[in-house]
């Protein structure tokens, strides 16, 4: 027995990782708040007054302010590049957590097509210079190096944890944060009241339209330009489109930029920090069920995209739009319903999951929980808005049931799918998932074993061998020890239920992304919310939370990439 526990793995205490040189850690990071706040209400001050006509700020003072900021960023970033991370000792560790490769790769998508949408704003505003401020065919130029610089800083640095000029990083990552987020609530703004502006003008005449535009709500310079030619109105219509990848761009950007500063001084254990590599094998070790499902669902919500965006944009009947909001009503009750079915078997599953928790400290996974949390609450206010509405309007008619059915399986999918990601985001790596005890974890230190010569010393009466006292080791039974070498290296059943109960999410996801996203807002066409809150109220309600759940689905969608496939 002592020879067989001499060649056992004997562990080892790693290194403990070096103590920060930095004297107030805390106090540099208040300071980068600090400034982050003051320049957030400024932008949110000055955004949220840009869209009423009556008050003396307009569109050109936002873009301003915009394209300031977002110059300050540029030229950090280039220091940041060329003098921060070069300096000796300026990056020590890197942060396997931060940046996935899903996220940054979502991140160029966003960012290539921020940079068609900029190309269309400049292409419109250049139609008709000469009745504009400079400063509106400035602002998409600058918007567009902006966009090509982050991602570029992005894509090599997100992982960086920054030892020197520590002070320095955090304000410049706080002021690409806060930047990042001015331009959400100014995309977001030009993008509701746009939808305002197209929706009075399908019900009223054009000279009323400019009357309710002088009478207090915003309109943009460019509206009292004339744009009659073809290609103008391409342009037009084509950045508004675009309007929803730039805003996901900001809030993707936002969430990196956010792990950068939480790493700023920050030291890596890596002998406690699991190491994740991407592996294209989506269509290994599957059942293809789940990608099949995910598949059916895709090409129906395309399929009822189009009829709805049809249907309700192109036709004035009512009873076209009745037909409209039912097929759509009734395709996400199928679909969150599934959605949360699955989910809840996917944390019943989790109870049989042998693996153990993840608990050392890991900025990137708290921030992905306060993002899924944070995100659902935008979707939450729609839903009991919604509720509520419902409840209290009478009649109610058989789009009322199913809008009421809609909301509640909003708010149930969102919960049981936030409780299913966020425990897989604890859970420890597959590959740490090993179904042997303490004993026959050592066995896996062994170079080489006879298996036979190990079989033969088994005892007659079957008992343990003893425990060798010099090493202070305890003994391996023989026969385990022949298990644990011999058994063969499958996936177990709940690896393959929690991958496909994953590729059905991800696919769902992204259809109730891209829905919302490209025009099919119910919020917009259902007389119930409108009639019961009004019409300055609920579709301020919806412009300021749906941004939030369009958001969420695609976080979902990296985490859920991030954890199981």
């Amino acid at each position: 027995s002592s020879q067989i526990v001499s060649f056992s793995h004997q562990p080892h205490q790693p290194p403990s990782t070096p103590a920060s040189k930095e004297v107030w850690k805390k106090g540099g990071r208040m300071f980068s708040i600090l400034l982050a706040v003051h320049l957030a209400l400024l932008a949110c001050t000055l955004v949220s007054s840009g869209a009423f006509e009556k008050i003396a700020v307009h569109d050109y003072d936002v873009f301003f302010l915009l394209t300031v900021m977002m110059l300050i960023v540029i030229i950090w970033i280039i220091f940041y590049l060329a003098g921060t991370s070069r300096c000796p000792d300026a990056i020590l560790c890197k942060d396997s957590h931060a940046g996935p490769i899903w996220l940054r790769g979502g991140l160029i998508l966003f960012a290539i097509f921020s940079l068609v949408m900029d190309v269309f704003k400049i292409g419109y505003y250049s139609s008709f210079y000469s009745c504009l401020s400079a400063i509106k065919i400035i602002y998409p130029i600058v918007q567009a190096i902006f966009v090509v610089v982050q991602t570029y800083f992005l894509w090599i640095s997100a992982k960086d944890c920054v030892h020197v000029h520590l002070n320095v990083t955090r304000c410049g990552l706080m002021l690409t944060l806060t930047t990042n987020l001015a331009v959400w609530m100014s995309a977001v703004t030009d993008e509701s009241v746009h939808k305002a502006h197209s929706k009075l003008k399908k019900n009223v005449t054009e000279e009323i339209f400019r009357w309710l535009l002088k009478a207090g709500m915003r309109s943009s310079s460019a509206e009292e330009c004339n744009c009659n030619s073809q290609i103008c109105q391409i342009f037009k219509n084509g950045y508004f489109w675009l309007y929803p990848f730039n805003i996901e761009y900001s809030l993707f950007a936002s969430a990196m930029v956010y792990v950068m500063w939480k790493n700023v001084g920050r030291f890596i254990d890596h002998h406690s920090h699991h190491i994740h590599h991407l592996k294209f094998r989506l269509f290994r070790r599957t059942f293809f069920v789940g990608i099949v499902l995910g598949l059916i669902i895709l090409v129906s919500g395309l399929g009822v995209l189009i009829l709805y965006e049809v249907q309700v944009n192109s036709s004035t009947e009512s009873s076209k739009k009745s037909q409209a909001l039912t097929m759509y009503y009734i395709f996400n009750i199928v679909c969150l319903g599934l959605m949360s079915l699955v989910c809840i078997g996917g944390s019943v599953i989790y109870r049989f999951d042998k693996r153990d928790m993840d608990r050392h400290k890991n900025p990137t996974r708290t921030l992905d929980v306060a993002l899924l949390m944070g995100a659902a609450l935008g979707q939450y206010a729609i839903s009991y808005y919604s509720i509520v509405a419902i409840v209290a309007s009478t009649p109610r008619d058989a789009i009322s049931a199913l809008n009421l059915t809609y909301a509640l399986l909003m708010i149930a999918q969102h919960t049981f799918q936030n409780i299913f990601i966020i425990e897989g985001l604890h859970r420890q790596p597959p590959k740490e998932d090993h179904k042997h005890d303490s004993h026959q974890k050592d066995l896996y230190g062994l170079t080489f074993v006879n298996i036979n010569a190990v079989s033969l010393r088994v005892p007659d009466s079957g008992s343990t061998l003893a425990p060798s006292t010099a090493s202070g080791t305890e003994a391996i039974h023989p026969s385990d020890l022949v298990r644990s070498l011999t058994a063969p290296k499958k996936m177990n059943w709940r690896r393959k239920f929690l991958r496909e109960i994953s590729m059905f999410l991800l696919l769902s996801n992204i259809i109730l992304w891209i829905m919302p996203a490209f025009g099919a807002r119910p919020q917009f066409d259902n007389d119930t919310e409108l009639n019961f809150y009004g019409d300055s109220m609920w579709p301020a309600i919806v412009d300021i939370c749906l941004p939030f759940g369009i958001f969420y689905r695609m976080h979902a969608v990296a985490s859920l990439l991030e954890v199981y496939i």
